[in-house]
């Protein structure tokens, strides 16, 4: 007679290469040994994925899309070109992977700092503040990973011809981007929107450039700035930043003042003898400072 299903099931035969037989197994270690065996699968094909992520991150970031290929990422990474093409599909797909592993984390970040600076009503703390959502986040991602590649490879991805067809940059950054230039514009009221639009593109190269410095500005500096010193890094080009966008807009004709809304002031230079036209667009503190020089 068959033996009830019940009974039947208690136990699994299996293979024990040790004992060269089948030995019985109770269905509770059975099941123990076929999870434990796929949980150490998927922490492999993880780790696996990750390490091509990285590598693929450096690679890219050296020679670009174009020049970046395959096989030397899946070298780089200790791994067969079958499994990038297994995980990743192709070297576009694996590419964009590159980038929605980091940025959206960045986006985040920037969105919340944003957030904090729009709430501040004092317009010169509110430019600070959102000179600091930009740049904070790529600073402190370059400190921590103590890498230089990410902001290669967005200073590449930035300047590639083909850049526009593939639309990471688009999809993916210019929707904060175009809350920076909001929040710009709210801290700098009065301001034509083509400075703010040239501050934000010069605030981009400075902070590309120092995220993907390799050692420069160690050796000019002879050790004393680097740009993994995320604290020292945060506070020198937010400070710079600022300034700049606050202070460095061109001097402008008495035509385009009044039509930008701001008055048109006249400096006299002491070695030429000549009069220009200075930036009629002050904030608090420019004000303030013209106030003292007035009354001397």
């Amino acid at each position: 007679m068959f033996k009830p299903a019940q009974a039947w099931f208690k136990s699994a035969q299996v293979w024990r290469p040790s004992s060269r037989k089948f030995k019985r197994m109770s269905l509770k270690e059975a099941e123990r040994v076929r999870t434990t065996a796929g949980t150490d699968a998927d922490t492999a094909g993880a780790s696996a994925r990750e390490r091509i992520l990285d590598e693929a991150q450096r690679v890219f970031a050296s020679f670009g899309y174009d020049g970046a290929s395959m096989r030397q990422i899946a070298e780089a990474a200790g791994v067969p070109v079958a499994l990038v093409s297994y995980h990743f599909g192709s070297k576009d797909g694996l590419y964009r992977a590159v980038f929605f592993r980091r940025v959206p984390a960045i986006v985040e970040q920037r969105l919340a700092g944003l957030a904090i600076a729009m709430s501040e009503p004092d317009l010169d703390r509110r430019l600070e503040l959102v000179v600091k959502a930009l740049v904070m986040p790529m600073l402190r991602l370059r400190a921590r990973d103590k890498d230089p590649s990410l902001g290669r490879l967005l200073a590449h991805e930035s300047i590639d011809p083909n850049s526009e067809v593939r639309g990471i940059i688009r999809d993916l950054v210019d929707p904060v981007a175009h809350k920076v230039l909001a929040g710009l514009s709210s801290a700098l009221p009065g301001r034509p929107a083509q400075e703010i639009d040239w501050a934000y593109q010069f605030m981009l190269g400075a902070m590309m450039f120092v995220m993907s410095d390799t050692g420069r500005i160690a050796r000019l500096s002879q050790g004393r700035c680097h740009p993994d010193d995320e604290a020292a890094a945060i506070a020198h080009m937010v400070a710079f930043l600022t300034a700049g966008i606050r202070y460095g807009a061109p001097a402008r004709s008495s035509k385009s003042a009044k039509s930008a809304g701001g008055p048109l002031l006249r400096k006299k230079n002491k070695r030429t003898g000549r009069i220009s036209n200075a930036i009629g667009d002050f904030s608090k503190g420019r004000r303030a400072a013209k106030g003292r020089r007035v009354s001397r």
